[in-house]
C-alpha cells in the first residue's frame, strides 16, 4: 500500500477568538478523506475528538514533543473498518494563536482503494467496494455529509 500512496505537508493557523472570554471554532467537525495524518502543535490546545458513540467531545491535551495520528477514511475502509476514523474539530480559546503542522497521507491519483483478503472472514465480511481515492473525494465533494464513506462504498 505504502507505493500507492503521496503526502502533503501543510502549516495550519487557527486565529484568537473575536473575545478572549469566548470560544470560538476553527475548524468544522469532520473525519479525515486522506489515508492517515500526522498532527503537531505549538502548544495551544484545541483539538477535540468525538467519542466512539458520538454522544460527547472530548478535549485532546496533546503532551509538548507529541504528535497526534489520525486514521482517514480511506484507511478505514482498507482497513474493513477495523480502525475507527475519528471525528474531530477545533475549537479556539484563550488569545494565542494556533499553529499545527499536518503531515498527509494521501493515495496517489488513481490508486485502488480495496480491502486485502486476508482482513475478511466470517467475523469481518467485507464492508466496503473498491474504489478510486479521487471518485471518493469528488463524492464527498459533492455530497458532504457525516457518512460519506458508508454512502459511497459501503455494501
Amino acid at each position: 500500500m505504502v507505493e500507492n500512496n503521496s503526502n502533503s505537508f501543510r502549516i495550519l493557523k487557527h486565529k484568537v477568538p473575536p473575545s478572549n472570554d469566548s470560544a470560538g471554532m476553527s475548524l468544522l467537525p469532520h473525519t479525515d478523506k486522506n489515508f492517515l495524518t500526522i498532527l503537531s502543535e505549538n502548544e495551544v490546545q484545541g483539538v477535540e475528538v468525538l467519542s466512539k458513540e458520538g454522544n460527547k467531545w472530548i478535549q485532546v491535551k496533546i503532551p509538548t514533543g507529541s504528535v497526534m495520528v489520525f486514521v482517514g477514511d480511506t484507511f478505514k475502509a482498507w482497513s474493513n473498518g477495523r480502525l475507527h476514523a475519528a471525528k474531530h474539530k477545533v475549537i479556539m480559546k484563550g488569545d494565542k494563536v494556533r499553529y499545527s503542522c499536518a503531515l498527509f497521507l494521501l493515495p496517489k491519483e488513481g490508486a485502488t482503494i480495496e480491502v486485502p483478503q486476508e482482513l475478511i472472514d466470517k467475523d469481518h465480511p467485507l464492508r466496503y467496494r473498491p474504489f478510486t481515492y479521487s471518485d471518493f473525494v469528488s463524492f464527498y465533494t459533492a455530497n458532504y455529509g457525516d457518512q460519506t464513506l458508508e454512502i459511497f462504498a459501503g455494501l
